[in-house]
């Protein structure tokens, strides 16, 4: 498969401390990648340095070709990666299709006469993930399982090729693990490709076809979650006994 994303010999220090230490990592085109690793590893750094949240102070990172080292994050997001935040930021006192509608109208990566296919794509991507019902409901009186899939409409929306997501599952109900499940699968077979940081292990088993291991800054290894499971020394580090 093609390489999307190509992270080289990245490094990054906050105060002399080392918190991305060399990492290099390929994402395919159309793979569904967890980045896992201990608290502390450098996960969330990892996403801020892609989507031009911060500088690297060494190190590359390429997007389709394009180098994304230095480009302000509305410039990434125009070349078609978006992430979400654990904080969901969502506009509480809007309703759900107005969270949506707003999304679209800020996005610089769809330059097109507003008209009413704004409507239609708002609607399309509420519908996929089950909030149509919902569209006229404030963002605040919704449960929290719907917060997070609303966040997750508001990327969907603007034409996102890659997503970032930063723990999407958290606080999911049974049911809505197996929509967001779902949603991730279906937005794979549409040729999107996803990067997400995840803790729980059940869902990272669940939905990925690779997972890079984070420890110390370092992408300490990458391949199958039969593969990083298998590994005695990375479960060690990760959860303190095996994961088998």
């Amino acid at each position: 498969m093609t390489a999307e994303l190509e992270i080289d010999s990245l490094c990054k220090a906050f105060g002399g401390n080392l918190i991305i230490n060399n990492a290099t990592l390929e994402l395919e085109e159309g793979r569904i990648t967890s980045l896992v690793g201990p608290n502390g590893a450098g996960k969330t750094t990892l996403f801020n340095l892609i989507t031009g949240f911060l500088r690297p102070d060494a190190g590359g990172i390429r997007y389709r070709g394009h180098d994304l080292v230095g480009l302000a994050p509305q410039r990434v997001t125009r070349l078609g990666i978006a992430r979400s935040f654990q904080n969901l930021r969502l506009f509480n006192n809007m309703t759900v299709y107005e969270n949506v509608l707003v999304s679209l109208e800020n996005s610089l990566r769809l330059w097109r006469r507003k008209d009413g296919r704004d409507h239609a794509r708002t609607q399309a991507v509420l519908e996929r993930v089950g909030l149509w019902e919902q569209r006229r409901v404030r963002a605040a009186d919704l449960s929290y399982a719907e917060k997070k899939f609303l966040n997750l409409a508001r990327i969907m929306a603007v034409g996102t090729e890659l997503f970032l997501l930063d723990e999407p599952a958290s606080g999911l109900d049974g049911p809505s693990r197996v929509m967001f499940h779902e949603l991730l699968r279906s937005l794979q077979k549409d040729g999107h490709t996803i990067l997400l940081i995840e803790h729980n292990l059940d869902i990272v088993r669940e939905v990925s076809d690779r997972i890079a291991f984070l420890n110390k800054g370092e992408v300490a290894a990458f391949g199958t979650p039969e593969q990083i499971f298998a590994d005695e020394e990375l479960t060690r580090i990760y959860f303190g006994v095996s994961a088998q």
